[in-house]
């Protein structure tokens, strides 16, 4: 059987520019995503500039530049999706070489299946080498890989010997039977995403955060210094006996096992496991994932589900926000027209949280950012734009000025509370902006 097997797999190997020749004029191409993103595929793709007409490719996050938009300005050969902009990603927005796909990233394998994504004409991914039964491990990246390699008329994958073998619930893996082209690549490393430096602020809003977390409590962390600052506190700190259920797992998760913070036993669902869809760090978090049982890969639609979130006692939600109005409403991708980033998980992960026994979701943000020389609030009167949370699901909002709960709270309440965290410089504008909204009584007091 095993001889059969590795058979198969040498009938199917291809060079790179070999195996993206079945790419035809029209066809929509899927690509893995994050870390995993197919570096020899997307380049050998580039290539066939001006011989393929009207491509459509497909990445969620791409953490390397992709080859195929930035080779075609005029866009005659690739057009570039992105379901959740990365730094990469903006940039091409920025020359009108990637298009956004809206979306909760929880929808994304449903999407793929059921046919609101164009059917995948391809998969291009990039996997660990095959084992000894002959199936080859999705990564650092089970997100929603499983659903295109399922759904596509041709299966690629890009074998690279760097990638961790991540294991995990299901659907973490691909057959040789299932692959129609092999692409051997070498052990080139992972991008890496390091550790920001925190700073004071970021140190601030942490703080606020860590007291409001118990022991046993089970967490999701956030792409951003933020929630790795987070995380440092926590490993500092006196809380003990935490789980990991996460849509990410980062270096702070990593630093909380080596310091004995996370054992999972108080978790509900799989319990004694850290639970997450994808990882983004450094290569130290990809070689503890590297076959390790600790840890567990799911789909996207499994760890972003609500009603698997709420199923954890004290379930801890900790993300990142761009801009929170006088109504607690909370934008996180976009500023004005602006696409930043993308809705992801933010918004399953704050219902399930909310909806936990002992649950909380918190929207961190510094109150400031700056345009050029001046300084503006992140605290506004009102979103322009797209909204990713509506005030309806807003928990708890942190500044460095202060955290404040919104759950339960009339609208001059929320308005209130929303702008005793913003920066003093601008609280007077922000009361007249809301009392021009009419949420503002006259025995209200920030303090």
């Amino acid at each position: 059987m095993k001889d059969a097997i590795w058979q198969e797999y040498r009938n199917k190997l291809r060079s790179a520019d070999n195996a993206v020749g079945v790419v035809k004029s029209g066809d929509w191409v899927y690509y893995s995503h994050f870390a995993m993103f197919p570096i020899e595929l997307d380049r050998a793709l580039s290539k066939r500039k001006g011989e393929v007409k009207d491509v459509n490719i497909v990445v969620s996050t791409a953490m390397l530049p992709a080859q195929v938009a930035a080779c075609d300005p005029e866009q005659e050969s690739f057009i570039y999706h992105s379901t959740f902009f990365s730094a990469n990603d903006r940039k091409l927005a920025r020359d009108g070489l990637c298009r956004y796909i809206p979306g909760t990233f929880r929808e994304e394998p449903q999407r793929v299946l059921d046919g609101f994504y164009h059917r995948p004409n391809v998969a291009m991914v990039k996997t660990t080498p095959m084992d000894e039964h002959g199936y080859f491990n999705f990564g650092t990246s089970c997100s929603y890989i499983g659903a295109v390699v399922e759904k596509a008329d041709i299966v690629i994958v890009e074998v690279n010997k760097s990638v961790p073998r991540c294991l995990g619930g299901h659907t973490e893996n691909v057959h040789v039977s299932k692959v129609d082209y092999i692409v051997e690549t070498g052990d080139t490393p992972l991008p890496e995403v390091h550790r920001p430096n925190p700073t004071e602020a970021d140190q601030r809003i942490a703080e606020f955060v860590v007291s409001e977390i118990p022991d046993g409590a089970c967490l999701q962390l956030g792409i951003g210094a933020v929630p790795n600052t987070i995380g440092h506190l926590i490993a500092e700190s006196e809380l003990k006996d935490l789980g990991v259920h996460s849509e990410m797992m980062c270096d702070a998760f990593l630093e909380l096992y080596n310091r004995g913070k996370i054992t999972n036993k108080n978790k509900y669902t799989n319990r004694n496991k850290m639970v997450y869809t994808f990882a983004m760090g450094s290569r130290d978090l990809y070689e503890f994932l590297n076959d390790n049982p600790a840890c567990a890969t799911f789909p996207v639609d499994y760890t972003n589900a609500v009603e698997n979130i709420a199923c954890n006692d004290n379930m801890i939600s900790i993300n990142n926000a761009l801009q929170v109005d006088l109504y607690g409403q909370v934008c996180s991708e976009a500023l004005g027209a602006k696409q930043i980033s993308g809705t992801g998980g933010q918004f399953d992960f704050t219902i399930g949280a909310s909806l936990a026994k002992g649950g909380k979701a918190f929207i961190c943000l510094h109150s400031t950012r700056m345009i050029g020389d001046k300084k503006v609030s992140r605290i506004v009167p009102e979103i322009q734009g797209i909204c990713t949370i509506p005030r309806s699901w807003t928990y708890y909002v942190v500044t460095e000025y202060g955290k404040v709960c919104l759950k339960g709270k009339s609208v001059w309440e929320i308005a209130e509370a929303v702008i005793s965290i913003a920066h003093p410089d601008f609280r007077e504008e922000l009361i007249k902006a809301a009392q021009e909204r009419g949420i503002w009584r006259r025995r209200n007091k920030i303090a």
